[in-house]
């Protein structure tokens, strides 16, 4: 491309089936890695409720998602649905819940794997200097921390073909070390006993339990990744229902299974005291080949939680260049590499928000990964509230829009049909708000502010560029609708609603000559 050509450059179409479920499964399936020592931490002996409660949420969720990205397969994900459906100024507010979300998603499971890296190296893992105000304070976890995200960034700059396959290979991997750790643990180490004592006696607070759920929520979070990668999808529309409603089912399984069989085998305080590494000791403990099943569950835990903050690196660069595509931020961020064909200005701008992140994380006084955590669930519940209130908006503003998969058990109301889980996923997702804020110390101060700061860069940037404020740009919807499927090669779905369109023009028309 010439320079001063006025092409754009656009994402090209790399992801396959199986590279969708692995961008999935990386940001999702890896986290009760991270999420494990943290819940037991506070849930203790009934873990697994936990788990189940915040499982509850993320089916409603996981649900809305899959039919609105394969119904909408274009980058921006749940701050597209939300501006579609509720318009710009909370498709802003949803893309900043969004970014805080995927930043601090490359800080908390950069963090996470060099713990797993530092289950060989107990000298690092419990290294810590005092830094003035700053206590106990581990630079070595940190640094290692640090060259991670550099990594990641360099690789996402790379090119989203080779960030792919490095998530399809080792999520297959992972898959097979977890099933393996679950049916060697219930088959040979789990104690009925041990689990049902500590679920009778080791009970915590309400408040405590809460915590727990919502720290558990960061098991689940990821599923966006999978509609962030739908520009970049090859036939989207069959693809991402096949892979959502997998992730859904395979994620929930692994959740419920992991906390449970803990019990089973370990005390929860063994393993609360090891958030940085949880499944790794869970592993060592197997019989006859905890040996070996301990380093190996840190190598690939190592990778796999790597390869959830390459997702994050992956989903805050394509979110970015959504927003500034439909004019919520400058198009500086979406600029895409002539060469590399990936946004490569908003990877880096991420990163090193990421970055930050971690370094306030250690200097918190708190547990590096609780503090990540805190900030993660908000983020999460924000979006996911907003983006489960835009599919039943989306419902009754465009009944006409093909939709490849739909939520079941719908209510017709005229030729629009309200969907009951989307309703009962704006009731949890708005609760699990709720107890955010009041659990969680550090979210419900940096989260708002977060967003503040990113409604305040929105009203200065629409005010210098002539765009309305509170009002909606307008946009064809449906003009846009014809070139996302026409784009995709969806040219069934695309020749359907095209007559549906004249259909609805031509009713119109009479409309008006009766009138």
């Amino acid at each position: 491309m010439s320079e001063g050509s006025e092409t754009k450059v656009k994402l090209r179409r790399e992801v396959t089936v199986w590279g969708s479920f692995c961008w999935g499964y990386a940001d999702v399936g890896a986290d009760v890695y991270a999420a494990l020592g943290l819940v037991m931490a506070a849930a203790q002996g009934v873990t697994p409720l936990a788990f189940a409660i915040a499982g509850i949420v993320y089916i409603f969720v996981g649900l809305a998602y899959t039919e609105m990205a394969a119904a909408y397969p274009v980058a921006g994900g749940g701050h597209y649905f939300t501006l579609r459906g509720l318009g710009d100024f909370w498709g802003l507010v949803a893309g900043a819940a969004l970014m805080l979300d995927y930043t601090v998603d490359v800080a908390l499971f950069a963090i996470a794997s060099a713990g797993y890296i530092n289950f060989f190296f107990p000298v690092a893992r419990e290294f810590s200097v005092n830094i003035g105000p700053f206590q106990h304070v581990n630079l070595i976890w940190l640094g290692e921390s640090v060259v991670l995200i550099v990594f990641l960034a360099i690789l996402n700059i790379k090119g989203v073909r080779e960030s792919s396959l490095f998530n399809e290979v080792l999520g297959a991997l992972d898959m097979l070390m977890e099933a393996s750790i679950i049916v060697l643990g219930f088959a040979f180490a789990w104690r009925p006993e041990l689990f049902l004592h500590q679920w009778h006696h080791e009970f915590p607070t309400t408040k405590q339990l809460l915590y727990g759920v919502s720290i558990a929520v960061i098991s689940y979070v990821g599923l966006e990744s999978v509609s962030q990668a739908a520009q970049e999808t090859i036939r989207p529309a069959a693809v991402i229902p096949r892979t959502s409603l997998a992730l859904i089912v395979v994620v929930l399984m692994f959740a419920l299974a992991f906390p449970t069989v803990s019990l089973g085998i370990v005390p929860w305080q063994e393993l609360a005291a090891r958030e940085g590494d949880p499944v790794a000791v869970l592993a060592s403990k197997l019989p006859f080949v905890g040996f070996l099943a301990g380093p190996s569950a840190a190598i690939l835990a190592a990778t796999i939680v790597l390869i959830s903050a390459n997702a994050g690196v992956m989903g805050s660069s394509r979110l970015a260049y959504s927003m500034a595509e439909l004019g919520l931020i400058s198009d500086w961020l979406s600029h895409v590499h002539p060469k590399f064909r990936t946004p490569v200005r908003s990877i880096v701008f991420f990163s090193l928000a990421a970055v930050v992140e971690v370094v306030f994380a250690f200097l918190s006084g708190r547990k590096a990964l609780e503090t990540m955590a805190n900030m993660y669930a908000f983020g999460a519940m924000v979006a996911y509230f907003l983006s489960t209130s835009a599919l039943i908006a989306l419902r009754l503003k465009e009944p006409h829009t093909p939709r490849p998969y739909k939520v079941p058990l719908n209510i017709r109301v005229g030729e629009r049909e309200i969907p009951v889980p989307g309703i009962l996923g704006v009731i949890g997702t708005f609760g699990m708000v709720l107890i955010v804020l009041w659990t969680h110390e550090i979210a419900r101060i940096t989260g708002p502010l977060w967003v503040a700061a990113w409604i305040a860069y929105y009203v200065w940037y629409r005010r210098k560029t002539g765009k309305p404020v509170l009002k909606s740009l307008s946009r064809s919807w449906d003009e846009e609708q014809l070139s996302i499927l026409a784009d995709t090669g969806e040219w069934e779905l695309y020749e359907r609603f095209r007559i549906e369109l004249e259909r609805r023009k031509r009713l119109k028309a009479n409309e008006t000559k009766e009138a």
